[in-house]
C-alpha cells in the first residue's frame, strides 16, 4: 500500500504537468497512440530478458514519429494517420506475443494496470521519470510555453519547435511507461488527459493548470487505489472513474465554465428554490 500510494503521487504530478501541455496542443490523440504502441516493444524486451520499460520507450517515440512522418510526406490528415498507426502497432504486439513465445507477460496487468502490484523498483523508476520532467520543465518553461501557445511565432524567433514536438513526445511516452504497472496502457490516456483539463477549466494560466491539475491527479490515483483496495475493483479503472467524477464536478460546477453556473441556470435555481420555499 506505501508502494502504491508513493507512486500515485508521482503519477499525479507527472501526467498533469505533461497532460497540460498536450491538451493545449490539441495532441490528446496522440497519448492513446503511443499507449497502444507500447505493446510490440513490451513483447521484445520481454523476449530479450531486458527491461520493459526500455522497450516500451522505443516502440513509443517509433510510433509517434511514424504518425509525423505520415502527416508531413503526404495529404493523409492526423487523424487517420493515428487511428492507422495505433491499430497497426497493437496488431504487431499481439502478434509478436505468439511469435515469440512471449505467453507468460502478464497482460492483464499491463493493459489494465494493477497498482497493488508495484514494486519499489517501479516506485524509483517513477520517482526519476517525474523529477527529471519536473526539472526540464522548470529550466524551458518560457520557450515550451512560446511554443505550446503560438508555434508558428516560435518557429518565427528561431526555436527550435522540433526538438520541443520530439521532446513533449518523449516525455508522453516516459509518463505512459510510468503508468502501465498503475492504470495500464488502454487507459492511460485517461490519466493523461483527465486531470488537466479539469484544471481546465478552473483555471487559465498554465503553471496554475500544472498545480491544480498535480493535485487533482495525486487524489485521484490514490483515492481509486483505496476504491480499488476496499472494493476489490480493478484498480486502473477505479483510478480512471475517480478521475472522471472529478471532471464532471467541474464541469458542472466550475465557477466560470460550469453548465450549471451559467446566468440563466443560476436564474432557474433561483427561482425553483423560491418556489420550493414558498410551498
Amino acid at each position: 500500500m506505501r508502494q502504491a500510494i508513493a507512486i500515485g503521487f508521482f503519477l499525479g504530478i507527472l501526467s498533469a504537468i505533461v497532460g497540460s501541455y498536450l491538451i493545449l496542443q490539441q495532441m490528446g490523440m496522440m497519448g492513446g497512440v503511443i499507449a497502444h504502441a507500447v505493446l510490440p516493444g513490451i513483447s521484445i524486451a520481454f523476449f530479450l530478458e531486458i527491461n520493459l520499460a526500455i522497450g516500451a520507450f522505443i516502440a513509443g517515440i517509433l510510433s509517434a514519429l511514424l504518425v509525423m512522418g505520415i502527416e508531413t510526406r503526404s495529404q493523409i490528415k492526423v487523424d487517420s494517420a493515428m487511428a492507422l498507426t495505433l491499430s497497426s502497432f497493437l496488431a504487431l504486439g499481439i502478434i509478436l506475443i505468439n511469435l515469440l513465445k512471449t505467453n507468460q507477460i502478464d497482460l492483464s496487468s499491463i493493459l489494465f494496470g494493477d497498482i497493488l502490484g508495484v514494486t519499489a523498483k517501479d516506485v524509483w523508476q517513477t520517482a526519476i521519470i517525474t523529477i527529471f520532467i519536473v526539472v526540464v520543465t522548470k529550466l524551458f518553461y518560457k520557450e515550451l510555453e512560446f511554443y505550446t501557445f503560438d508555434p508558428i511565432g516560435a518557429k518565427a524567433c528561431g526555436l527550435p519547435v522540433k526538438l520541443l514536438y520530439f521532446g513533449l513526445i518523449c516525455a508522453i511516452t516516459l509518463t505512459i511507461v510510468a503508468s502501465m504497472q498503475t492504470v495500464g496502457v488502454l487507459l492511460v490516456m485517461s490519466l493523461l488527459v483527465g486531470p488537466a483539463i479539469t484544471a481546465y477549466l478552473l483555471i487559465k494560466e498554465l503553471y496554475q493548470m500544472m498545480i491544480v491539475g498535480a493535485i487533482i491527479g495525486i487524489f485521484s490515483s490514490i483515492s481509486g487505489m483505496y476504491i480499488s483496495y476496499y472494493c476489490d475493483l480493478p484498480s486502473g479503472a477505479a483510478i480512471v472513474m475517480t478521475i472522471f467524477s472529478c471532471f464532471m464536478l467541474a464541469f458542472l460546477f466550475s465557477p466560470s465554465q460550469g453548465i450549471l453556473n451559467t446566468p440563466q441556470n443560476r436564474h432557474r435555481l433561483s427561482v425553483i428554490i423560491k418556489s420550493l420555499y414558498r410551498r
